[in-house]
């Protein structure tokens, strides 16, 4: 009330009201006496807001990422009624976003804005801040003066796979389970038209991750197509069959369950929220979003009965386990390769996705032992050039590197 009071006297001005969800959510669950006075701020707001007059000159703004739980009376006529949705930048807004950031430092001739943008679909505003500033602090730790298109690259790899764990000491059988691990996920990735080209190969431990193999799309993504989703869910499986066809059942190893997990979600949101079963039909099942207090996992369950609820499970078995079959006849039919890329990461580390289609044809980068990789270029993916060594992230689950 008293902010509504104070906005009065200094009008005009601008209220603004960040996390409106945090008392703006929907009323009712009734459970404890911390949400009734929740709900009584909200009452009061909505007085107050109820209380405007046209000309007035004051303006409410409010900020909040779960549009879905707030309470429908915010968003009525006279209140909250007009809505702008703030998504992750297109390339176009990331350039300008880049120009900005880019301004606090000193750059070489051949950074190109544009060029890194393209390079980096999804990244929001947050991570192409911290794009520039990692850049900017890579150039310092090499003594250079000007921030070049080489430290964007390896600011942009830190930015989206972690950083390398270079210290952590790996055994010669842990490299090679690790190779081939990665070198599934990267086969199943060439051999799946619908799948995202791949930007790098890595064994280098980065992150919590042992190895990973980055794809990234080659344009931004507003929807997925379900060949898409089956070409992610075969390279996800890609990394354990690789160990289980090259080290046997027994072998298999627990790096594996970052992917199983993004399988399963992935299958799931086909089923319950994309209507991609055949079973199933087009409809939504699992979140009930009136029950917004209790969280999705107990909330889930609540408008289906038992036998859908087996259906579901037996349905996201079948497509997972598609997946896992079309991963298998790809390693199987194609294993001399699969021995290719796992020499070529045991010897090089990290690859990008032209070096291993190069490999493939018999042709070793070209590359002095202690240099990066140059990254994917040119008609093997429509990712452009992002550095001067030569360069390369929605649905429910993103692009996601397939980490070991």
């Amino acid at each position: 009330r008293d902010m509504f009071e104070q906005a009065k006297k200094n009008a005009p001005c601008i209220i603004f009201i960040d996390e409106i969800d945090a008392v703006g959510r929907h009323r009712g669950a009734g459970l404890g006496g911390g949400n009734d006075e929740r709900e009584q701020t909200l009452n009061q707001l909505l007085v107050e807001m109820d209380g405007f007059e046209p000309n007035e000159g004051i303006i409410l703004i409010a900020a909040t990422n779960r549009p879905d739980v707030l309470d429908p009376a915010l968003l009525r006529p006279g209140r909250f009624d007009r809505q702008v949705v703030v998504p992750n930048p297109d390339v176009v807004g990331r350039e300008k976003i880049l120009k900005v950031h880019m301004k606090k430092v000193p750059l070489a001739p051949d950074v190109e804005p544009r060029t890194i943008a393209r390079g980096t679909p999804g990244f929001s505003g947050a991570d192409l801040a911290n794009l520039v500033n990692e850049a900017a602090l890579m150039a310092a730790r090499r003594g250079k003066r000007l921030v070049t298109m080489a430290e964007f690259e390896d600011a942009k790899d830190k930015v989206m796979m972690g950083a390398e764990r270079r210290s952590m000491v790996m055994t010669e059988e842990e490299k090679k389970l690790t190779a081939y691990h990665e070198g599934g996920h990267a086969l199943v990735a060439l051999r799946m038209p619908a799948s995202d080209p791949i930007h790098k190969a890595t064994i280098i431990p980065r992150g919590r991750a042992l190895g990973m193999v980055m794809r990234l799309p080659e344009r931004d993504q507003i929807s997925v197509t379900r060949a898409k989703l089956q070409a992610d869910l075969a390279v996800a499986m890609g990394g354990r069959l690789a160990e289980e066809i090259i080290f046997g059942h027994d072998k298999v190893t627990s790096g594996a369950s970052s992917d199983i997990a993004m399988a399963t979600k992935m299958a799931k949101a086909m089923v319950t929220r994309w209507g991609m079963s055949d079973k199933l039909g087009p409809l939504a099942y699992g979140e009930n979003e009136e029950e917004v207090f209790l969280g999705h996992s107990v909330a889930r369950t609540q408008n289906m009965s038992e036998e859908t609820q087996r259906v579901i499970d037996s349905e996201v078995r079948r497509i997972v386990d598609e997946g896992y079959d079309t991963a298998k006849q790809i390693l199987v039919d194609h294993l001399d390769d699969l021995h290719i890329i796992a020499r070529g990461l045991l010897e090089y580390e990290t690859l990008s996705g032209d070096e291993i289609q190069n490999l493939l044809k018999g042709k070793p980068p070209v590359r002095d032992r202690g240099e990066a990789p140059k990254p994917t270029e040119g008609p093997t993916s429509a990712v452009p050039v992002t550095g001067a060594k030569p360069s390369d992230g929605p649905m429910g689950v993103p692009p996601a590197p397939q980490g070991t």
